[in-house]
């Protein structure tokens, strides 16, 4: 969401504002989003427009008009569709999104409206704890030492906005997330001892969820495919992939296939060079001082 590195590759493919320096979101993608949300549960359920129209209490060119995009959904609607397309919250999750939310930067919105029915979720980091997986006492020293400095209302509006966003960890237990960290970013102690060992026993414990996995990149390795810098790669309910890559003031959203394919090959490679999920967690637990 924010603390991002000094630039971005620009060969890649994109689409929304990355590259372009523009900090806002276009008005129109998050409804067509949206509308892509509900349009794949709509699929999901076996039902057509015409069917699913009469079920939520509205017209087929009201349906028609939210799927393509073209129109806000009325205040009931999300719910409804919702509860008949036994959507496990997420089309509710996505109308949050169709307005301005405070802590949430407008570059990540669409980002950040992906993840909510996403597949499968990679990150690679090596700037610092990715927002999903940060405890509140470490995100707010990210958001204390920001500059230019913040008011507390902001520091408190983006902190719980990430703590939000981390629900989808346990929301969504049919989700794949893999999480691959370098070692120095607990090496570092961002806050203190006290607050590293709380976020490392924090993470400890999400690594015993089923639907997350989570790598250490060692300090010392001697060949390394991230080297380009962090990474998200995403896979859609209808398969899908997106990237996202992350800079100090904007987001790139990655589209174009061939530069998808070579995310995924650089993070299929940062697997293999990673320590194992076990050896992860030992390494975590020598760095925290357990026994």
């Amino acid at each position: 969401m924010s603390h991002g590195t000094d630039g971005i590759d620009n060969t890649y493919g994109t689409f929304g504002n990355g590259g372009t320096g523009r900090t806002e979101t276009e008005p129109h993608y998050n409804l067509k989003m949206f509308g892509e949300v509900v349009k794949t549960f709509r699929k999901r359920a076996r039902l057509t427009q015409e069917q699913f129209a009469p079920l939520v209490g509205y017209s087929l060119e009201t349906i028609a008009s939210i799927e393509q995009g073209r129109r806000l959904p009325p205040p009931d609607f999300a719910e409804r569709a919702d509860g008949i397309l036994d959507a496990f919250g997420v089309i509710l999750a996505a109308a949050k999104h169709l307005t301005r939310r405070k802590g949430l930067a407008s570059w990540f919105r669409q980002w950040a409206l992906l993840e909510l029915g996403a597949l499968s979720l990679y990150t690679y980091e090596c700037r610092l704890i990715p927002g999903l997986l940060q405890t509140p006492a470490y995100a707010r020293t990210l958001f204390t030492d920001q500059l230019p400095p913040l008011g507390d209302e902001q520091i408190e509006a983006q902190l719980a906005a990430r703590l939000e966003r981390q629900e989808l960890l346990r929301n969504r237990p049919n989700t794949a997330f893999t999480f691959i960290l370098e070692e120095h970013l607990f090496l570092r102690q961002l806050g203190g001892e006290e607050v590293t060992k709380e976020l490392i026993d924090h993470i400890l414990d999400l690594s015993e969820l089923r639907n997350v996995d989570i790598q250490i990149m060692p300090l010392v390795r001697h060949h390394h495919a991230g080297l380009g810098g962090p990474v998200q790669l995403l896979e859609t309910p209808d398969h899908q992939w997106f990237g996202y890559l992350e800079g100090q003031a904007h987001g790139q959203f990655v589209s174009d296939p061939k530069a998808i394919s070579v995310i995924q090959m650089r993070c299929a490679s940062m697997r293999s060079q990673a320590l194992s999920l076990d050896d992860s967690k030992s390494l975590m637990r020598r760095m925290r001082g357990a026994r």
